[in-house]
């Protein structure tokens, strides 16, 4: 009598990077990504930090501290903060940057249209956006 064949169990995949807490996506997975893909575009002197701090900007949010990735390089002369209100990479997201070690002046909403956030459109918006400043190509 041959043998009765059982269908494979499915396996099941392991939950995607993005559902995982908050900080541990950010400091596994973003910043070190991030920093990476700023290393291949050239920046050789990134600080990429992530951290829990007031927003610098006079007037901007409130005086709360936000979890904020910053990058500074360039000999301190350039610098980038992405900003999270909310412990939630998917809840408002904001950027700002500043030159010559000066605070930044404006504060921008960010990646406010996508629907689904993964790390790598995070990352890539974040390229994207620090081109649109000429920073990483020259024209």
């Amino acid at each position: 009598m041959a043998e009765e064949t059982k269908p494979a169990a499915k396996k099941e995949k392991p939950p995607a990077i993005e559902k995982k807490p908050f900080t541990e996506f950010m400091e596994e997975h973003f910043t070190p990504t991030l920093k990476e893909s700023l290393t291949k575009e050239g920046l050789n002197d990134l600080e990429l930090s992530f951290t829990k701090a007031p927003v610098s900007i006079p007037g901007a949010m409130s005086d709360e501290a936000c979890w904020q990735v910053i990058g500074i390089w360039n000999q301190g002369k350039r610098q980038f903060n992405i900003y999270f209100p909310k412990e939630d990479i998917k809840g408002p997201k904001a950027f700002s940057y500043a030159v010559n070690g000066k605070p930044p002046s404006t504060i921008e909403s960010f990646m406010i249209d996508e629907r689904k956030v993964t790390l790598d459109l995070m990352v890539l918006y974040t390229l994207q956006r620090l081109n649109g400043q000429k920073w990483l190509t020259r024209n």
